[in-house]
């Protein structure tokens, strides 16, 4: 299907889910995703605003279109597995845990769900729901594309909050993501309780965690 097809999908199926997730590839910090269910009389307005692909976007477009979209939404939700459950099981899973979550956090059930990639959803914490997977989903569907930047969003602010915390990695600027800055950091630095021990980073080893103290803990 493409774009227009899409959104004929979405109207004709509503309410449609579209779920995607960010920070798969990050070093530190959990993996977020969000399922978000559009009002067919509005995927026009949504198009013409240029909701897409987050990583299309600067952060003050994707920081206004997050605005209009959770204005606009029938609901919109936020799923989080973390660094434990990443490192318990793999990022695949973890991801897949993630937007499971954003699913079961909605209070109107969706009719079908449209998954960004080609993994289905194993619908472990509620019942199995039709889910349709497609890939490079975030810059061909209007729903995936509003979940996609409203993971961003919401993992990025998380990002710059942890960055006080967790001082000399750089994270509100990198997000969690390998930069030369953040190798380097770990590599001075070492490991902290939220860097995901199972992302093996050549030369670096297997670094011991370093005890931070967070805000609020002895």
């Amino acid at each position: 299907m493409n774009c227009t097809d899409f959104r004929a999908f979405e109207s004709h199926y509503h309410p449609v889910a579209g779920v995607d997730e960010v920070g798969r590839g990050a070093l530190f910090g959990a993996v977020v995703a969000a399922s978000v269910i559009l009002p067919p009389d509005r995927l026009a307005t949504l198009h013409e605003a240029g909701v897409t692909d987050s990583k299309q976007l600067s952060p003050q477009r994707r920081a206004l279109l997050d605005n209009l979209i959770r204005d606009v939404a029938v609901d919109c939700q936020v799923g989080v597995a973390t660094v434990a459950e990443i490192d318990r099981t793999d990022i695949l899973e973890a991801s897949l845990l993630a937007m499971e979550r954003s699913l079961a956090a909605l209070t109107v059930k969706p009719n079908h769900c449209l998954i960004d990639g080609n993994q289905p959803l194993r619908f472990r914490l509620i019942p199995p729901l039709p889910q349709t997977t497609v890939v490079k989903g975030d810059a061909m569907c209007l729903s995936i594309a509003a979940a996609s930047i409203v993971a961003k969003v919401w993992r990025d602010r998380l990002m710059a909050e942890l960055e006080a915390q967790y001082p000399g990695y750089d994270l509100a600027s990198n997000k969690g993501y390998g930069t030369p800055k953040h190798k380097a950091a770990l590599s001075s630095l070492g490991y902290t309780d939220q860097h995901r021990q199972s992302f093996k980073l050549k030369g670096l080893g297997t670094s011991p965690i370093q005890q931070l103290t967070i805000l609020g803990d002895p």
